[in-house]
């Protein structure tokens, strides 16, 4: 990790939060990334999306996923309730508009893992975002990893890697790109991206500049 003070960092100024929008094909690693950056980066919330996917060994409601049934989904569509919603290998993923804004007004930063499709819903609304595509260093990586998460079938695991190969041509649609060949470096390289971004002239505590210009 970038050995930043920890102490220089709470000094931020808590204005509206930011958020970051980060992308993969499946097994690239994206979840995990997000997730270890919000242990090293202070004021930064992993947001947890909507999925009707039925849950993996292990996983926990409301921590990794909000399990929800197709039903009840179809009604949080209905009732305009996600800033972006996609069906991806048959199951429904979305992400909550409301808890996006009650993290920002808090002057939380927020990342979230969404799929290609997701992520230009969020182009339309959230203009300001910052957008990272992580690619794998090769398809034989990816297709070993996805076989060691042992929750895919063969065909599943093909269905995948086709489309991986369709959604890494969008890559050029992102800000940043982070090629996730050791997650420590890959881990480093975003953590300098959200700092970098904190350090923008529009995010300097106007009070505080106000003061040493007196």
């Amino acid at each position: 990790m970038l050995k930043v003070e920890k102490k220089s960092r709470q000094k931020r100024a808590l204005t509206k939060g930011s958020l970051f929008i980060v992308s993969a094909p499946s097994g690239a690693g994206k979840t995990t990334l997000c997730k270890e950056l919000c242990k090293s980066i202070p004021r930064l919330k992993h947001s947890v999306s909507y999925t009707t996917r039925a849950r993996r060994k292990g996983e926990r409601d409301k921590v990794h996923y909000y399990f929800v049934d197709r039903t009840e989904f179809r009604k949080m569509i209905e009732n305009g309730e996600f800033a972006e919603w996609a069906v991806v290998y048959g199951n429904f993923y979305g992400t909550s508009s409301k808890k996006i804004e009650e993290l920002k007004e808090r002057g939380y930063d927020i990342i979230l893992d969404i799929d290609i499709h997701g992520a230009m819903q969020m182009r339309q609304k959230y203009k300001d975002a910052v957008y990272v595509f992580i690619l794998p260093p090769s398809i034989k990586v990816l297709q070993k990893r996805l076989r060691d998460r042992m929750s895919d079938s063969d065909d599943a695991i093909k269905e995948r890697l086709a489309e991986a190969r369709d959604e890494m041509r969008s890559y050029g649609n992102y800000d940043y790109v982070i090629v996730n060949d050791d997650i420590k470096s890959a881990l480093l390289e975003l953590e300098a991206i959200v700092i970098a971004e904190r350090a923008r002239r529009e995010k300097i505590d106007q009070t505080l500049i106000g003061k040493l210009l007196k």
